[in-house]
């Protein structure tokens, strides 16, 4: 059956301006232009969603530059809806037909073709020499770069993160100018999702061909979304400037500048003084002060994002999982959510979304909070007392160190001997070292179901296998069926199975609250949150 539909989201083209002349265009040019103040601009210092994948990347990414064949409705229930790609249909359990949508433009004028789709998910940009049979298998970060061609090497991570996407894709098929097909080496009932979550974004060929180094094009990639990276300082400041050829009409800004500020006291300050006209990232216990001023308004809530705490399961004080298990029933999450998160979140039903559907497992909870059963827990393992690092981020997540330092506490309370480590970046995070033992982290759904973000995060090619923290055969061999059996029944069976594994018996992680996000602006500028880390300003969204 072919899902066609057409977007709403965004209209036609416009082409009023297009005989004009460019200095014309820009004298007469009376979009607003805006700057945004954020915690963070990019983790990795790059714009190259293989790279980066972060939260934080994602309020840049994904409404503003990169698009991917199938998208998601931002501004509604984030559903998969036709983006770059008008229709697609299923041609076997392995294989998927998508229509492309004709006369789209990249940023550098050129025509989107099918032969910029196979090469965005090709070997020499996303995968490198990993094999199409990764299901099941896992794509090590190893720390080397990844040959591709005479001077030119794949960060590690590229084709470890493309392989947690896309663990069995064999190739894409170049039908004719407008049509492509993608074929996996194994049955898959996700490769519809797949093309609708992050790191399956096109890119323009000769653009990527023609940048002097890797480096080079990630700080300045070359796509087809709305705005265009005209100057990128990381750690400080990211300016966008109107795509005026993009396919969905003209832009409504003019210019758009993230400035990287990590204080949120400082972000607040530059909203008030005029400097900013968006303040991200805002504690809830700010949200009072700022809506004192009657000119003012914080916009967000809960996200399809649960802030997690991640165990290396080879840490000698944490082989044990009962060890794992003290610290998943050491936590008093409802009190984490009252007391930092002002009730303004809530804590969830395990690493799961209602976002999922049928495969949603109502009745499934996270541990529960029991300080006696932890004691028990640590008793029965012999646990001494034996130091246990934390490494975490100051300046990343909302409320990041008070919620280390609330964890640490209640950990505490019930003998665990667990000292925070503050690293600064995400590679001192999750370096291999002998010191890799507790971490903050967090987990998304690209996409509504369970593959999305269990598998792909805590599976056999998940990220924490990949820099080798944890390993389950029984898990990874459900994984793989959980991806590959159609039968709706069967799958809801092994995803419970999965959260027994990761949750309760073998502890991969165990999760906290679901995340939110709360943006601050004035009043008077119309323009609505989505309820996700993406900020959306196409036309649909910026009437001020």
């Amino acid at each position: 059956m072919i899902l066609s539909r057409r977007s709403t989201l965004l209209g036609a083209a416009g082409l009023g301006a297009a005989g004009l002349p460019r200095f014309a265009i820009a004298q007469g040019d009376q979009r607003r232009s805006i700057d945004i103040a954020v915690q963070k601009i990019s983790n990795s210092n790059t714009l190259e969603v293989l790279r980066e994948q972060s939260n934080v990347g994602e309020r840049i990414f994904f409404s503003s530059i990169w698009e991917g064949l199938i998208g998601r409705d931002w501004l509604g229930e984030l559903r998969a809806v036709p983006l770059l790609a008008t229709e697609w249909k299923r041609l076997s359990d392995s294989a998927v037909e998508l229509k492309l949508r004709p006369g789209v433009r990249f940023h550098n004028g050129d025509e989107m073709t099918a032969e910029d789709v196979a090469f965005s998910f090709g070997r020499e940009r996303m995968f490198g020499d990993t094999p199409a049979t990764a299901q099941g298998r896992t794509i090590a970060v190893k720390g080397e770069g990844i040959p591709t061609r005479a001077g030119r090497e794949l960060p590690a991570e590229v084709p470890a993160v493309a392989r947690r996407s896309w663990p069995a894709l064999e190739r894409v098929e170049v039908v004719d100018r407008y049509t492509v097909r993608f074929h996996n080496a194994s049955p898959d009932v996700t490769l519809e999702g797949r093309l609708a979550r992050y790191g399956s974004e096109i890119i323009s060929r000769r653009a990527y061909v023609e940048a002097p180094s890797w480096f080079d094009w990630a700080r300045k990639p070359v796509t087809t979304g709305p705005y265009m990276v005209a100057e990128f300082k990381p750690d400080q400041s990211l300016t966008l400037v109107a795509h005026d050829a993009y396919w969905g009409g003209r832009p409504p800004l003019k210019r758009i500048r993230f400035l990287e500020v990590p204080e949120v006291s400082a972000r607040i300050n530059a909203l008030r003084s005029g400097e900013v006209q968006f303040a991200c990232d805002i504690p809830p216990d700010q949200i009072p002060g700022i809506e004192s001023d009657a000119a003012y308004e914080v916009q967000g809530g809960t996200i399809l994002n649960h802030r997690l705490t991640v165990f290396d399961k080879n840490f000698p004080a944490l082989r044990d999982a009962r060890v794992r298990r003290a610290f998943t029933h050491a936590i008093d999450r409802q009190a984490i959510v009252d007391s930092l998160w002002s009730g303004r979140t809530v804590v969830p039903r395990g690493l799961q979304w209602d976002y999922y559907g049928d495969m949603f497992i109502a009745d499934w909870s996270v541990p529960k909070y029991d300080p006696a059963e932890a004691k028990r827990l640590l008793k029965e393992a012999g646990y001494k007392g034996e130091p246990i690092p934390y490494r975490l981020l100051n300046n990343y997540y909302t409320n990041q160190t008070p919620t280390a330092q609330v964890l640490v506490e209640m950990w505490s309370q019930v003998g665990l001997n667990v000292q925070i480590e503050m690293k600064e970046n995400w590679t001192q995070i999750l370096e291999r070292s002998p010191g890799r033992a507790v971490r903050d982290w967090s987990n998304s759904a690209p996409f509504n179901d369970p593959v999305s973000s269990l598998v792909a995060q805590h599976g056999p090619n998940g990220q924490q296998q990949q820099v080798g923290e944890y390993s389950n055969e029984e898990l990874n061999r459900l994984c793989v069926e959980v991806e590959t059996s159609p039968a709706p029944p069967r799958r809801k069976q092994v995803f419970r199975r999965l959260l027994e594994i990761a949750e309760r018996e073998d502890p991969a992680y165990t999760v906290l609250h679901q995340n939110a996000t709360f943006t601050a602006k004035r009043k008077d500028i119309r323009w609505k949150a989505a309820p996700a880390f993406a900020m959306e300003f196409r036309a649909n969204n910026w009437t001020a």
